[in-house]
């Protein structure tokens, strides 16, 4: 890891520290006049906030750099649960004050993304009708299995095929593991035939997407009324069913706000996660939303089908504990980019 990585890393967990105390959290050993340089090289490049001066000057990230900056991913699981310097609780600044003032995507993300955009339509005004629902098929069951694989669902890819195409059921399976993988598929099916209904976010259409998703499972429908716990993290999220109802109007009225489309879906998928806003089925709803939004604006669908599931609940933790979002913003390109060339 270079050093400037290093640095960004150090004050990520150690806000507003000295220069002195920088030098000695990352074992630098160089000298003070090259520390100083490094630091006002960031301070230009708008990843360092200085504040103080003179023996006061103290230095923190800017929001830009905290929420984006790359963090060691093996690193920070390699330490136990309970050894890990988490955010236990909801960040309320994160939706209102830090999320709408950065750019989410770099001008070189963006352009590989709009890149394979265009080749995405490109194809698609070549493809007819029944050819084009024919690939929205076949992505749309990888899709089905990736998601309820991630949610612990034991159906292969090939017993998915087979259920979502002839409703035939797995031996030694549940019912329940069938049910979800179908529910996906009427979740899916919604927004083709709907393609314009999440043009605009709203509470209401999210519950929408959520009920098509865990109809029949024994899930409670509407905003939750009660705690919920996470697997593998200290992370609590919102208990409060205003503060929740809260939250997901300032995520929609976030979201509406933007003009990138990547970064409208790339946010509700994140963001729809960490509410959590209802009893399970948090991250299908995210993803199935982050979908609809993206086929309400004629662009790709993601399936997920490469993503490893260890990694994406990784990606997931590390942006619940530090609201880092670099890992998961790797994940969206990389199956962005896998979508436009598998389907399409």
């Amino acid at each position: 890891m270079d050093i400037t990585r290093e640095i960004l890393q150090f004050l990520h967990f150690h806000p507003l520290s000295s220069r002195e105390e920088i030098a000695t959290g990352t074992a630098f050993k160089g000298s003070d006049a090259t520390m100083k340089r490094i630091i006002a090289s960031c301070v230009k490049s708008g990843d360092i906030v200085q504040e103080g001066k003179a023996r006061a000057t103290r230095y923190r990230l800017s929001n830009q750099a905290f929420l984006l900056m790359p963090l060691n991913i093996d690193t920070y699981f390699a330490q136990d649960v309970d050894e890990r310097l988490v955010q236990t609780t909801f960040n309320f600044d994160l939706i209102r004050e830090q999320l709408p003032n950065i750019t989410l995507f770099t001008d070189e993300e963006i352009i590989k993304l709009q890149e394979l955009q265009t080749v995405f339509r490109q194809h698609v005004s070549e493809m007819s009708e029944s050819e084009y629902r024919k690939e929205m098929e076949r992505l749309g069951i990888d899709l089905s299995w990736k998601s309820a694989q991630i949610e612990g669902n034991t159906y292969s890819l090939l017993e998915t095929e087979r259920l979502l195409r002839e409703s035939k059921t797995a031996d030694g399976k549940t019912k329940e593991e069938a049910v979800m993988l179908l529910n996906h598929k009427d979740a899916l099916r919604f927004i083709l035939d709907n393609p314009d209904y999440l043009q605009n976010l709203s509470i209401s259409h999210i519950e929408d997407i959520h009920q098509l998703l865990t109809k029949d499972l024994s899930v409670d429908r509407g905003i939750r009324h009660r705690r919920v716990g996470i697997t593998g993290t200290n992370y609590h999220p919102l208990d409060n069913e205003f503060q929740i109802r809260e939250a997901m109007n300032d995520t929609c009225c976030l979201i509406n706000g933007k003009t990138n489309v990547f970064e409208k879906a790339f946010l509700a998928l994140v963001l729809l996660s960490y509410i959590q806003a209802f009893s399970d089925g948090n991250k299908r709803t995210a993803r199935i939303t982050s979908n609809a939004i993206l086929v309400a604006n004629g662009y790709c669908p993601l399936s997920f089908r490469t993503v490893d599931s260890i990694d994406y609940k990784k990606a997931m933790l590390i942006f619940y504990e530090q609201n880092n979002l670099y890992a998961f913003k790797q994940i969206f390109i990389n199956q962005y980019e896998f979508a436009v060339k598998e389907y399409f």
